[in-house]
């Protein structure tokens, strides 16, 4: 096993007690993880695919519209494998900056981006007080605003710093019960996890309202008044040999990393059995719904 397990934060430590973590508890415990385990979501992120074969890298660069897209801000960029893609797909016909919380995950997005004129910050997305306002055409978020807490201040600083008819779009996770599969492979990994944290997933990293499609148009209509703002739904698949796929879903979920060595074994087991249980031409098969967040920005 080559990920960091056993991960205890203050976070871990205000669960474990049946308190509230606060905004600074989440922070310390994304940075903990995050700071040994660079990069672990783009394996699984990048080989799940949606019916037209894209994975959710490739769909939020379709969203890029170089004829009247020229300033791109990748919100919480990771380690650069949107930024990438971008860069391969439109290369030095577009600006591109990336911001991310994690001194570890830029490292290695400034590894693989340094060919290119890409800019990097560290800074947290609740304080992009050092960037204009008016000064994106589009702003892309992979995977991260279901973790961010407050949101509120994220999507202000959004809608600041668009340009009038801009763009915000993000990957963020959908309905859990939209695919079986899913379910199932959440209930092994959160069984684990619930054995030393009773109240993990009772309390979720980030703002639950990320996570509830009616709540989520709600606070963007909120928060960006007159815009438009389409909320679709995604499957994304991965086939794999069952090994394989225990091995990328356990590496995929926060909750995995809060468990012992043994614990993770143990459940890497499961998985595995779980995956080879339900084969289809000689493949087991993993599905994750996730949300497509796009808010057009108006005046």
């Amino acid at each position: 096993m080559d990920k960091l397990t056993n991960v205890v934060s203050s976070w871990t430590r205000r669960v474990e007690s049946g308190e509230q973590p606060s905004s600074g508890d989440l922070l310390d415990h994304l940075a903990t993880v995050h700071k040994s385990n660079a990069g672990f979501t783009e394996s699984l992120a990048w080989n799940c695919r949606d019916a037209n074969g894209k994975n959710s890298y490739e769909i939020l660069a379709d969203m890029i519209d170089h004829s009247c897209h020229k300033d791109v801000l990748d919100l919480a960029c990771g380690s650069g494998v949107l930024l990438d893609l971008c860069n391969q797909q439109f290369g030095n016909k577009l600006s591109f900056l990336g911001i991310d919380s994690s001194h570890a995950e830029l490292q290695l997005a400034r590894k693989r981006l340094a060919p290119t004129k890409t800019k990097l910050t560290q800074s947290m997305a609740q304080n992009l007080d050092f960037i204009d306002s008016a000064s994106f055409d589009i702003i892309l978020c992979h995977w991260a605003l279901t973790l961010m807490d407050p949101v509120v201040p994220v999507l202000k600083t959004a809608k600041r710093v668009l340009r009038p008819h801009g763009v915000f779009a993000a990957i963020i996770d959908g309905d859990s019960n939209s695919s079986s599969s899913y379910s199932e492979i959440n209930d092994i990994i959160y069984g684990y996890t619930q054995r030393r944290y009773p109240d993990y997933g009772a309390i979720e990293l980030g703002d639950p309202r990320i996570r509830t499609t009616i709540k989520l148009q709600e606070l963007a209509i909120q928060i960006f008044g007159e815009a438009e703002v389409n909320i679709t739904p995604v499957i994304l698949e991965f086939a794999a040999p069952p090994d394989l796929l225990a091995r990328e879903t356990a590496g995929f979920f926060y909750a995995s990393f809060v468990l012992s060595a043994v614990e993770y074994q143990e459940m890497l087991n499961e998985l595995q059995n779980y995956f080879s249980a339900n084969m289809e031409d000689g493949k087991g098969y993993f599905s994750m719904p996730v949300n497509q967040l796009v808010i057009r920005k108006s005046q």
